[in-house]
């Protein structure tokens, strides 16, 4: 397919693609799906090897949230049985984050539900950044605490902080229809906060909530030009009590047509699976691995995911390894940018063409959905997880909350972390 020659040469020259390219890939058929995932299989192993980055999340605050974000379980009003809890102690912390690590994790995503950090906040965050590195020297903290005021970037990358995550989740044309208690622009500002003060920036989207093709190529594009480290992709799950709850649009096969433009617009950036992947990819989650390079381990903020056995299981079946905490994540010429004190428009971009020598993160790395909610802002509220199958093409609209299982081990709980 010329398309996708097309696409393919681009990526290994990190060449921006058109819009209409970008637009073609979500437009392919089924038929024509596993040539989309070689050739974005063939740009993501260019940078990025067959390795995959282990995250993982620990929920410092959970729930009781007065932002209004509808895709979120701890959303203001949310009716999702969802853990609530005030902030975890360092020590606690500490010992959540040693369980992720323990599994192989590279780097550990620190979120907390609320609209921005106080100043006592960060305080509290900067003692538990602490904590964890003084028992593992070598791991990778992001930060994922809402909307930055003035400063606050700066006191996080001088207690430890090596990544924050803020979330653009959708385009700024339709972000007014998801919330109205915080602005597109206000996320931006906090991801070009992040930038200025040197930390790695890790934002992304959310896919499923009714958005359309435009939509998707627009939020994709604005990262781009935001340029951060790592972008997360977010499926959604609708989940009972929030606005978005009807909306089950996605299937396995346009999961991968959407982690397949993510990774030609963004071909040197790491591109991770965040919430939704055990949900929407499914059986598929193996070929998802040939397009991202990331992915978090275990449980999320607010729901339970795949067994962190699994997890590797899946990777190591699929021909991958585990990226170790010595090597580096970026290609050689993003990761001098970030050395050289952070990476995008305030150094004067990464990624922005064939020539360009440098590129979003950490989402919650890195880690998820901003304003403090994670991935997906947690996920939705239903029964205990079943195996299923694949839903057929066209079925994406069937709603699956019998997929989904809330979060009660872990952060904020008695129980061992599925890790």
């Amino acid at each position: 397919m010329d398309l996708l020659d097309t696409l393919t040469a681009k990526g290994l020259r990190r060449e921006l693609p058109t819009r209409e390219e970008a637009l073609a890939v979500l437009a392919t058929t089924d038929d024509e799906l596993l040539d989309v995932v070689a050739a974005a299989g063939k740009v993501r192993r260019q940078w990025f090897g067959r390795r995959v980055k282990l995250n993982y999340l620990v929920n410092l605050k959970s729930g009781l949230c007065p932002e209004d974000c509808s895709y979120c379980s701890q959303r203001l009003g949310s009716k999702a049985e969802i853990l609530k809890y005030t902030w975890l102690k360092p020590d606690q912390a500490a010992e959540a984050a040693a369980a992720g690590l323990a599994g192989g994790a590279k780097r550990v995503c620190l979120v907390a539900s609320g609209r921005g950090p106080t100043d006592r906040d960060i305080d509290r965050v900067a003692d538990t950044i602490s904590a964890i590195k003084d028992a593992h020297e070598n791991v990778e903290i992001c930060a994922c605490l809402g909307l930055l005021s003035d400063n606050q970037a700066e006191r996080l990358r001088a207690a430890g902080a090596d990544a924050y995550n803020h979330n653009l989740n959708t385009s700024e044309g339709t972000y007014g229809d998801i919330t109205t208690t915080h602005t597109y622009a206000d996320r931006v500002d906090t991801v070009t906060k992040a930038h200025g003060a040197g930390l790695s920036a890790c934002s992304g989207l959310i896919a499923g909530m009714g958005e359309s093709d435009e939509d998707l190529v627009d939020v994709v594009y604005a990262l781009r030009e935001l340029d951060p480290d790592s972008v997360p992709v977010n499926f959604l799950i609708p989940f009972e009590g929030t606005p978005l709850a009807k909306e089950w649009h996605l299937t396995p096969q346009r999961c991968l047509r959407i982690l397949a433009m993510v990774r030609f617009v963004c071909p040197d950036i790491e591109v991770r699976i965040a919430g939704g992947r055990e949900v929407h990819l499914r059986s598929m989650q193996p070929l998802g691995l040939h397009i991202a390079n990331s992915i978090f381990l275990g449980d999320y903020l607010t729901s339970e995911g795949q067994a962190g056995q699994a997890d590797l299981e899946m990777i190591k079946d699929a021909g991958f390894t585990v990226e170790g905490s010595d090597e580096v994540t970026l290609p050689q010429h993003r990761a001098h940018a970030v050395a050289a004190g952070g990476c995008g428009p305030a150094a004067g971009g990464c990624g922005s063409g064939a020539d360009a020598d440098a590129d979003a993160a950490g989402a919650a790395d890195s880690c998820g959905s901003g304003a403090g909610c994670g991935p997906c802002g947690g996920h939705a509220h239903g029964e205990p997880a079943v195996p299923a199958a694949a839903a057929p093409a066209g079925e994406g609209d069937e709603l699956r909350s019998d997929l989904v299982k809330v979060r009660r081990r872990g952060a904020g709980t008695e129980l061992a972390p599925n890790a």
